[in-house]
């Protein structure tokens, strides 16, 4: 199959499309998490996604990305407020608290998901492809879903920027003019859930923090203002989106979840080795720049010395 056969496939533009749009949500989105210095966030609320999933199907018996949201999303304020009750009533700092909730949570998801497995509809469960993703099993209900929460996602976001800007850069200031930070804070959490949902079964429970983080940390390198990063962030979510694809689909047998990952860390090594002003080449030229100025006042102070003499 040549690249351009790739496009003329239905299936495979659904599936295009689906990844797109994960991933312009997942980039913008995560850029919140990454300011907040919650990036680990993502790791420990896809993990927790997993046993509410797992439930979600046991109660169902369906494989359906709405019941599966709700279920995810149940067990993801579960385990955000878990994360919060031990870090504000105990010693535990916050990454301890992640790590914590994070292996408890993917623990059950586990054993609820090898429960499933051994079970009647064990064989036509399928469950077991939400760890690492399966974007060929998706049909067109499933990208219509993720479109319309991917478009909302997007949408909340533009909508509350002030907001989450405020939030992210000096939380005690937007407290201090009256803005509700604490809800704004599990709101955020409740749009992470979302896109880690909407996600799994394309990229997988275990590889969607890295879809949600990488763009927004590449985007970084790139600018100094929030605006610009958002809309780099989603450029760049949607570009590895498009490129795992389609060497997905090119490259027959190849998962799509991980590929979609690997270009995103791709963008991330670009733009760590070529951004303008925080990338190597360009603090190397600069550190180049600088020696060699000082080496021509080291010349010239040692020349009017010289003439001195």
């Amino acid at each position: 199959m040549n690249i351009f056969q790739v496009f003329q496939d239905p299936n495979t533009q659904w599936i295009l499309f689906g990844s797109v749009l994960l991933g312009i949500s997942s980039g913008v989105i995560g850029c919140f998490a990454y300011l907040r210095k919650q990036s680990l966030m993502g790791d420990a609320l896809s993990h927790a996604a997993l046993p509410g999933v797992c439930l979600a199907f046991i109660l169902t018996g369906t494989k359906s990305i709405f019941f599966f949201l709700i279920g995810a999303m149940i067990a993801g304020i579960l385990a955000t407020m878990s994360i919060s009750f031990i870090t504000r009533y105990s010693r535990i700092k916050q990454d301890s608290a992640l790590g914590i909730i994070l292996t408890v949570f993917f623990g059950i998801g586990i054993v609820l998901l090898t429960q499933i497995q051994h079970s009647a509809s064990g064989n036509q469960s399928g469950l077991d492809k939400f760890l690492f993703g399966l974007a060929a099993s998706m049909v067109h209900s499933d990208v219509y879903t993720m479109a319309g929460i991917s478009l909302f996602l997007i949408g909340v976001s533009i909508v509350f920027f002030k907001e989450f800007k405020l939030l992210s850069f000096d939380p005690g200031f937007a407290k201090g003019i009256g803005l509700p930070t604490m809800i704004l804070d599990q709101f955020i959490m409740l749009l992470l859930v979302i896109a880690v949902v909407i996600g799994i079964q394309a990229v997988g429970v275990v590889l969607m923090a890295a879809l949600l983080i990488t763009p927004a940390v590449s985007a970084r390198y790139w600018t100094e203002k929030l605006h610009v990063m958002i809309i780099l962030a989603g450029l760049f979510g949607g570009t590895s989106g498009l490129i795992g694809t389609i060497i997905s689909t090119w490259a027959n047998n190849l998962p799509t979840g991980p590929l979609i990952v690997l270009s995103a860390t791709s963008i991330f090594v670009v733009s760590i080795v070529l951004a303008p002003s925080r990338g190597v080449l360009a603090k190397a030229m600069r550190q180049k720049r600088a020696k060699t100025e000082i080496l021509n006042q080291q010349q010239l102070k040692q020349a009017i010395k010289d003439g001195n003499a």
